[in-house]
């Protein structure tokens, strides 16, 4: 006699959390034989869908602020300016650098180098006189610090394309902008701490910027 019939796959269900499942062939046979691991997916990890300016600790806001308490230094105004001295970073003074040393070109690509040279040893010099002379001050503080202040040598920067043939004009905006700078970053970096000894580094954190205007107007 002739032999019919149908092998039907057999029905396994998986509960999961409450709800049954119907399995495949393929993943029940995976599964007796010990290769259920494969069939196994992991959980996204939160921690890896961070917007990129979170990942690289870049706060937008805080940097926009910090750049307003540099620009407009007059206690007036009512900003909180020591959150740019308590709170600092490294990727807002980084680009004001950076773009003070594409302002500086002038095709002249040597002069790039040698802005972020002196932003780090010439913050390194203010920082070693200020623990000296007896200041309470972090070395990553004094980086930022000295790095926003070079907003207002950008902004007197197009003013000087347009003055540039009256010397007098020019010289004294120069003068503007450095005083401006160097009163900004002495006013966050020169506290209470100094008493008698604040011009011996209001003097030096001067010069620097003196140097930097210099870097501008040709290496």
């Amino acid at each position: 006699e002739d032999l019919s019939g149908s092998i039907t796959t057999p029905d396994v269900k998986l509960n999961l959390g409450g709800e049954f499942i119907k399995e495949s062939t393929a993943t029940t046979f995976l599964r007796q034989r010990g290769y259920g691991w494969l069939l196994e997916v992991e959980d996204d990890d939160p921690e890896d869908n961070k917007p990129l300016l979170e990942e690289l600790d870049i706060d937008l806001k805080d940097i926009y602020y910090k750049i307003r308490c540099v620009l407009m230094p007059m206690p007036s105004l009512g900003f909180n300016r020591q959150v740019v001295r308590d709170n600092p970073d490294f990727w807002g003074p980084l680009a004001v650098v950076l773009f003070f040393s594409m302002v500086s070109l002038y095709g002249q690509f040597k002069v790039v180098s040698w802005i972020i040279t002196i932003w780090i040893f010439g913050s390194l010099t203010i920082f070693l006189l200020a623990r000296v002379l007896g200041g309470e001050v972090a070395y990553g503080q004094v980086l930022g610090v000295i790095g926003y202040s070079l907003l207002p040598l950008i902004v007197i920067a197009p003013v000087l394309l347009v003055v540039g043939s009256f010397e007098v004009v020019s010289t004294l905006i120069k003068l503007f902008g450095v005083f401006w700078a160097a009163y900004s970053a002495a006013s966050l970096l020169v506290g209470e701490e100094f008493k008698t000894k604040k011009p011996l580094l209001i003097y030096p954190i001067f010069l620097l910027y003196i140097y930097f205007l210099s870097l501008y107007t040709g290496v």
